[in-house]
């Protein structure tokens, strides 16, 4: 019996800032929508995400909500939200880290386990996969991961990724671009 090869790609997307509109706090950083009146999609994410899918990529969203272990934010609204964003953009999974930095779980971005997880459980190939974010968690979880990463800039009033992604980017319709061109 010979090693099992992963065949299958995905494109792994952050959720705030990438498939939906994230709101920036006093600072100038993201937050994720608090209310059904602060949700809105991008714009071009459903026919991006429709054209990935098309040439063969699995979508998985990897979302870290640490408001949920603060407090301030119920997990039923972040469902609604994650299902929201699942069904405009045609996801086949969101996976999401409920957790904030001081409980050092193994998914919550910057680490690569939500990534390294839905690799294992749907024999993705990590080498021929990307991650697309817009924060520098994001692109140091997929690099951990062995991925490609895309870095979607919108501008915030923080540190950008440490390590260079394969492109910066301004939306996820560039950054589909870009991965239909570079993934035969």
């Amino acid at each position: 019996m010979g090693i099992r090869r992963s065949v299958r790609r995905a494109v792994f997307l952050d959720r705030d800032g990438v498939l939906n509109a994230a709101l920036l706090d006093a600072k100038g950083g993201p937050v994720p929508p608090r209310t059904k009146a602060e949700f809105a999609m991008l714009p071009g994410v459903a026919e991006a995400c429709a054209a990935l899918r098309q040439a063969g990529f699995l979508l998985i969203g990897c979302t870290n909500q640490p408001d949920i272990a603060r407090g301030t934010t119920p997990r039923e609204f972040v469902d609604w939200v994650n299902q929201s964003v699942m069904a405009a953009a045609g996801l086949d999974e969101m996976r999401v880290c409920p957790h904030d930095d001081a409980d050092q779980c193994h998914c919550r971005k910057p680490k690569p386990g939500m990534l390294t997880d839905a690799a294992a459980q749907h024999g993705i190939d990590l080498s021929r996969s990307w991650m697309v974010g817009d924060r520098w968690r994001d692109c140091a979880a997929g690099t951990a991961a062995g991925c490609k990463t895309l870095f979607i800039n919108r501008g915030y009033a923080e540190r950008g990724p440490e390590l260079k992604p394969h492109a910066v980017v301004t939306g996820l319709p560039e950054a589909a671009a870009i991965i239909l061109k570079d993934s035969p």
